[in-house]
């Protein structure tokens, strides 16, 4: 999918600054980054450790407040927003694979996906509908009365992905959603992004692992808090 500047912008950022304060001791991490990405694109965000990548993107996800600068998610100013409305915005229109997976381990497979389902306000029979049906599609039907501990760390990666899309959100965030996976998941999760990319999804995935970046449309590089290059791919 060949996307243009010119495509309806998802997410606008404006001279982002991120800076962490530990015992009168300021680390700079984020420096004035500004960047647009379009609905519907697949970007890689790069880099080595402690390049900032993911601060961008908590930032962007709106799990973190920036010190400095402005995002814009669908052409709301989040800047301005109150705290429950960042809440909102992040439960209905936001979705969240991290590297741990962040599954609930009480909770099956199936009770994990319905969990933010349930929070945005559907009844339990829609949002068992609703998570079911986000199982089938990353190939776990079967798995769906599972605990975590019963499955293994890729089939977990998985159940998180189709709890992150299971609400049909605007944008996915992944942080290195591949780095507790061997080779063989890893290319599976891959594949579940790039068809959830084929329908329209726009996703931002941080990662540092060159071969996963295959069906990106887009890779930022960062290095010491900056964009120091944005390649937008042809396939």
């Amino acid at each position: 999918m060949i996307l243009s500047w010119e495509d309806n912008v998802m997410i606008q950022v404006q001279n982002l600054k991120k800076i962490f304060v530990t015992k009168h001791v300021e680390t700079s991490v984020l420096k004035g980054i500004s960047l647009s990405i379009p609905e519907g694109q697949f970007v890689a965000i790069m880099g080595k450790s402690g390049a900032g990548k993911s601060t961008l993107m908590y930032q962007m996800g709106l799990l973190d407040h920036p010190t400095a600068g402005t995002i814009e998610i669908d052409g709301i100013h989040t800047d301005t927003l109150s705290q429950n409305a960042r809440t909102k915005l992040r439960l209905n229109s936001l979705g969240y694979i991290f590297q741990d997976y962040a599954l609930v381990p009480e909770l099956t497979a199936l009770e994990n996906v319905m969990v933010p389902l349930l929070m945005q306000g559907l009844s339990k029979e829609d949002a068992r509908r609703d998570a079911l049906a986000a199982l089938v599609k990353i190939g776990l039907g079967h798995r769906h009365g599972n605990l975590p501990s019963q499955l293994s760390g890729g089939e977990q990666q998985r159940v998180s992905i189709a709890r992150a899309v299971a609400h049909k959100p605007k944008i996915v965030f992944a942080d290195e959603p591949t780095a507790n996976l061997d080779n063989a998941a890893s290319k599976v999760v891959i594949e579940i992004f790039r068809d959830l990319h084929a329908q329209g999804q726009t996703i931002v995935m941080v990662t540092h692992e060159p071969e996963y970046t295959t069906y990106c449309d887009r890779i930022i590089h960062l290095d010491d808090g900056l964009v120091v290059s944005d390649e937008i791919r042809k396939h």
